[in-house]
């Protein structure tokens, strides 16, 4: 990094969809922009307002079909009437533009383009039934296969690497590594007041997942719906600054994170997996973030890694480095992954637990990171000890096609 960039001011909406008392799917709704205003506005409100900013970036995947709106651009003046005139982008890569938004503002830090970035991410999608959102949502892969994959699409393709990891490490190992990530991430979720998840009362999570066995005729044949994240609506903002911007936010840096290193991989959306039970970039994107910030995995203390589905949490802990190939489910299982854990992972809930509003998931986890370095996270707060300080990020669109990785530190 050739320019210090710092990270304040994040905000997060609540992750409206089903598990929320106030959710009805039938009921008027906030719309798109009223998600982009209320999150704006959550950070300008901690960073002296939008005098300081010099640009926006929104993160989102389909609004145009979710919400028929397009040049989301045009909606960062509705934050505010100050932002007027200054200039906004858009930027999308499935489930990972939220990530994207926040590797736009940071390169506009480094380029000293701009000083201070609103970057903000935002989804709605409660606006079709489940079985259309499935189709829109395929979109994030290569749509040309849709017509061959499960009407499920991305379900089908996780519960094609499920399937693949059963065979590899046997069918009640993998589950019990899967379980544990369930649980996990209710338990987390309990703790964050906007997470989706957060009114959940089940006693027994663990007999909950139990009793719910992969059925293909009613679902996909090796996943049910509790390893999977919900439909979610939700926006989450963050300012992104150079040493002259949070000096002119007024933002002091025991508030502000740091960015140490990231980096961005893109696998071939037309090309099938090379292995169903490996996550390659995610592996190399993880890898390429810790070399850049000149660390290794052992001194991270917090990871917010992006799983859409269960599998895709267990199976990061071997991308990342946690745990060899093939041994995920038992890192998990054994506890490691838990807010008390050797590394505590999604610990306001993640996708599962969290919500999953696609565009806003990459800055989510940034906020969520922000909030943990800075001691800022409420019931959801972790200990950071002095051997383990820093926190990482992992974004990823698509069936680990696009990724995007970031190694933070308070600052």
């Amino acid at each position: 990094m050739k320019r210090k960039v710092y990270m304040t001011g994040g905000f997060n909406t609540i992750s409206m969809g089903t598990g929320r008392k106030e959710f009805h799917p039938k009921k008027p709704r906030p719309g798109l922009e009223d998600y982009i205003r209320k999150a704006g506005k959550g950070t300008l409100d901690q960073i002296g307002g939008a005098d300081n900013v010099d640009e926006g970036v929104i993160g989102n995947f389909m609004a145009s079909r979710f919400n028929k709106q397009a040049n989301l651009p045009g909606f960062v003046p509705y934050i505010d009437e100050k932002l007027q005139w200054k200039p906004a982008t858009s930027v999308e890569g499935a489930c990972a533009s939220g990530g994207l938004a926040l590797i736009s503002g940071i390169k506009s830090v480094l380029a000293e383009t701009a000083d201070v970035v609103l970057s903000l991410g935002v989804e709605v999608q409660n606006t079709v039934k489940a079985m259309y959102c499935a189709d829109i949502l395929a979109g994030a892969g290569w749509y040309q296969n849709r017509k061959n994959g499960h009407a499920y699409f991305f379900p089908g393709q996780n519960s094609d690497r499920a399937g693949a990891y059963y065979e590899k490490v046997g069918y009640d190992k993998a589950r019990s590594g899967m379980k544990q990530w369930f649980i996990n991430a209710m338990e987390n979720a309990r703790l964050d007041e906007t997470a989706q998840e957060h009114q959940n009362k089940v006693a027994d999570l663990g007999a909950l997942y139990d009793k719910l066995k992969p059925n293909g005729t009613a679902f996909v044949d090796h996943l049910n719906v509790l390893d999977c994240s919900k439909v979610s609506d939700g926006a989450s903002a963050i300012a992104i600054c150079s040493e002259e911007g949070l000096e002119r936010t007024g933002v002091d840096k025991k508030d502000a994170i740091e960015v140490m290193g990231f980096a961005q991989s893109i696998r071939n959306i037309t090309n099938a997996p090379t292995d169903l039970t490996e996550l390659e970039t995610i592996k190399k994107a993880s890898q390429r973030a810790l070399e850049n910030a000149g660390i290794t995995i052992d001194q991270v203390g917090t990871i917010e890694t992006h799983d859409c589905f269960s599998i895709a949490g267990v199976l990061s802990t071997e991308a990342i480095g946690l745990a060899k190939d093939g041994e995920g489910w038992d890192y998990v299982a054994s506890g490691n992954t838990a807010r008390d854990g050797k590394m505590p992972m999604n610990t306001t809930g993640g996708l599962i637990g969290w919500g999953h509003p696609t565009g806003a998931t990459g800055v989510h986890q940034a906020v969520t990171i922000w909030q943990q370095l800075t001691g800022k996270a409420g019931k959801s707060q972790i200990k950071i000890t002095d051997d383990r300080p820093y926190g990482m990020t992992i974004n990823m669109g698509g069936d680990d096609v696009t990724v995007v990785a970031i190694v933070y530190k308070r600052a």
